[in-house]
């Protein structure tokens, strides 16, 4: 399916982390934080290069070692509050002015995001190759719960309103979870957009995925249920290599 497009993988990774300082290169389960999920994108059939988007030496060290290039991200594009989207741009764009290469479709994957069952990632790349009319692909947590959102002091129900419904009889609703594995054609980013209007998803209702490790309590959690899946021997189905 893969016709001789360009797949490459961006890992967004920036020294300036708040909740855990020096996050993505925190140990977890043995390795840096960020080793996982380079790993992973090198366990990917699909994957022709990967590379970490970061401004920080350590981080670009520490990447290296476990096989990814680096992208050198701007130091404005790795304040606080930088979307995702033009860290993606700026990295496509360096790729082009420094080796004139033009990737076709870029996986983006977060190094937060860690518990991804095998073999998501060329899901997403595939769905994505066998519907050129999309925009882009990405895994999502599907569920029933009701949501409410809070404007002008007032909170509101923003799931299906009216009288309540047992679960089984609710319309599912996806919770985006792009970090996991998302595949998005090039010229998307090129225009800075990261998801676009046409899109596919993945389905993936594992709940430990809702785990994104911002904090020292994320990161103590994400260890103990790493501890617990190699006990009952199920860690062999996730991208983790401890």
């Amino acid at each position: 399916m893969k016709k001789n497009k360009k797949i490459i993988a961006i890992i967004p990774a920036r020294g300036g982390s708040k909740g855990i300082p020096w996050k993505n290169i925190r140990k977890l389960a043995g390795k840096p934080l960020i080793a996982h999920t380079i790993l992973a994108a090198k366990n990917s059939k699909l994957i022709d290069r990967i590379f970490v988007s970061t401004e920080d030496k350590e981080i670009a060290r520490i990447s290296k070692k476990y096989g990814a290039e680096i992208i050198k991200r701007p130091k404005k594009l790795a304040r606080d509050f930088v979307p995702t989207a033009p860290v993606l741009k700026q990295g496509v764009e360096w790729l082009g002015k420094k080796e004139n290469y033009k990737p076709d479709i870029v996986v983006y994957l977060q190094p937060t995001d860690i518990f991804r069952k095998k073999g998501l990632i060329d899901k997403t790349i595939n769905k994505l190759l066998e519907n050129p009319n999309l925009d882009s692909v990405f895994v999502a947590y599907p569920t029933h719960k009701d949501f409410w959102q809070k404007i002008k002091g007032k909170y509101g129900k923003i799931t299906e309103k009216g009288k309540k419904l047992v679960r089984q009889k609710k319309k599912t609703i996806f919770r985006e979870d792009t970090g996991i594995a998302s595949a998005v054609w090039a010229k998307l980013i090129k225009k800075g957009e990261r998801i676009g209007k046409k899109v596919g998803i993945i389905e993936n209702d594992d709940p430990i995925s809702f785990i994104d490790i911002h904090d020292e309590f994320d990161l103590w959690l994400a260890e103990k249920i790493i501890q617990n899946l190699k006990k009952i021997n199920k860690l062999k189905e996730y991208e983790i290599y401890a």
